[in-house]
């Protein structure tokens, strides 16, 4: 899945679709600029998806509410997670955007926010996902996170919980470094895990996977290169078989620690789905053509590639082939 430059269908966008058969993008405030504008870039990339012999694509947007909303007025503003009262709140919030997004073509929303942030009494530090997190109890991040989630894939948008197995710890903010957790299984177990249960549960569509190490589930890789929290902790611990996506490999927890090729070796080995890269550059045809040669050269990762290819098919043929 990929960001691009530009407001319309241009060379480089068809350039990751046709060559490097991209299974999504993902949109941001440089893609935007008014809702005919949206919509019309949205049905051009599916329609020359489609003169390509390509399924239907992945159009994502991070529309949290609040502090992380790129679709500006004149569609409806919220006030983020942390304002939100109840359940009806969240339905409403949900039932909204997924209107919107529906009307505009957008199809996946990177969203709920389901990272727990510890109570303020028990640090004076800041956590970075304090702005954009139901709360501190695990229990009413579930409850408001599982409804956002039904209401927005019961409207016909994909929802995919952020950031697994859980951010809201953290002080240091990964757009620009890596963050290190010093939390064991116990403590995530105790809190963080217990909102993606409840995504696991209610059907989420995607898991987005956080870009911090956590020391002690993985000393070596970070959740989103990790094959012990990908694939042990959320495959098979936790049973979810919806698609999992790295948070974006472009971002500094990554980039300053690993290349694009190793990274994506990794992503092929832990049966993560889906490699984000969200802006232009090098990065995405690197990637492609590291996926292509581990393809030929591995079969272990050829079938781990063929169970990624039927488990996205599978979500497309439930959202996507009737709407396009």
């Amino acid at each position: 899945m990929a960001g691009f430059d530009g407001t319309e269908l241009n060379k480089d966008l068809m350039f990751l679709i046709d060559t490097l058969k991209i299974g999504g993008i993902i949109l941001f405030s440089r893609n935007l600029s008014d809702p005919e504008q949206i919509k019309s870039l949205c049905l051009s990339v599916q329609e020359y998806a489609e003169s390509c012999g390509q399924p239907p694509l992945f159009i994502a947007i991070d529309q949290e509410g609040g502090e992380v909303a790129r679709l500006k007025e004149p569609f409806t503003q919220f006030p983020g997670n942390p304002m939100m009262k109840g359940e009806t709140d969240a339905v409403h919030f949900a039932g909204i955007t997924a209107a919107e997004l529906t009307g505009l073509g957008i199809n996946m929303n990177m969203a709920p926010v389901m990272d727990v942030v510890p109570k303020v009494s028990e640090t004076s530090e800041a956590f970075v996902m304090a702005g954009r997190v139901f709360g501190n109890d695990p229990a009413w991040v579930s409850r408001l996170g599982a409804r956002v989630i039904e209401e927005l894939q019961g409207n016909g948008i994909m929802a995919v919980a952020k950031h697994f197995p859980g951010i809201g710890r953290t002080i240091l903010d990964s757009h620009h470094d890596m963050p290190i957790l010093d939390a064991d299984m116990a403590d995530l177990e105790s809190s963080d895990l217990l909102p993606f249960e409840a995504a696991v549960k209610c059907g989420v569509a995607g898991m987005m996977l956080s870009h911090i190490l956590y020391n002690k589930v993985d000393p070596e890789w970070p959740a989103s290169l990790s094959h012990r929290i990908a694939k042990t902790l959320l495959r098979d611990r936790m049973g979810f078989d919806g698609i999992v996506i790295t948070d974006d490999l472009d971002m500094g927890a990554v980039r300053k620690h690993y290349d694009i090729k190793s990274g994506i070796r990794q992503i092929l080995s832990a049966d993560i789905d889906i490699a984000l890269i969200c802006h232009k550059g090098p990065d995405i045809e690197n990637a492609f053509e590291e996926i292509s040669e581990s393809l030929k050269d591995s079969r272990e990762t050829k079938v781990k590639g063929e169970k990624s290819v039927n488990r996205i098919l599978k979500l497309k043929q439930r959202f996507l082939w009737e709407q396009v």
